[in-house]
């Protein structure tokens, strides 16, 4: 089973900026990484026009469009399908799953936290908080790590999923 690791935090916190930041540590330490990102507000990949959107405005239920490098699937679904359901379906040959907005799951989560926010934390240890990743040290059940610290945020995760 891949381990999975959620960032999580508020709006603007910058989940994204840690995860980007993150993953090249994790690689440089042999660490084959795939991500999984949630959005409540849906996407489009699939332009207006372009060959994929023909096809699927034609009734196909699914795309795979592949080229020298990269493939992508574009599927249509009736459901939010959870971490699980997307890992096994979907991912493979990688070592760990970085996860990015999905709050409430049950995986190992590390809060991007901002005191410039003026927001209170979405997690605690109940909810299976692991370490927080902040711009200021707090008082708090689990690790706080400086924001910038992607050796020891990479560690942490490397450690978690030994």
């Amino acid at each position: 089973m891949i381990p999975v690791v959620s960032i999580v935090g508020k709006s603007g916190s910058g989940k994204t900026t840690l995860i980007e930041k993150v993953i090249p540590e994790l690689t440089r330490k042999g660490w084959r990484v795939a991500t999984i990102k949630h959005s409540n507000r849906g996407f489009d990949i699939d332009r207006e026009g372009k060959d994929s959107w023909r096809h699927r405005k034609a009734g196909a239920r699914m795309t795979v469009m592949s080229s020298p490098g990269q493939i992508a699937v574009i599927e249509n679904s009736e459901k939010n399908p959870g971490i699980e359901e997307l890992r096994d379906r979907y991912i493979h040959d990688v070592d760990i799953i970085i996860t990015e907005g999905f709050k409430g799951n049950p995986y190992p989560k590390i809060e991007v936290f901002r005191a410039t926010l003026k927001r209170d934390m979405l997690c605690s240890r109940e909810d299976n908080l692991i370490a927080v990743a902040s711009d200021k040290q707090m008082a708090i059940d689990v690790p706080c790590l400086d924001i910038n610290d992607m050796e020891g945020i990479a560690q942490l995760i490397i450690d978690l999923s030994l």
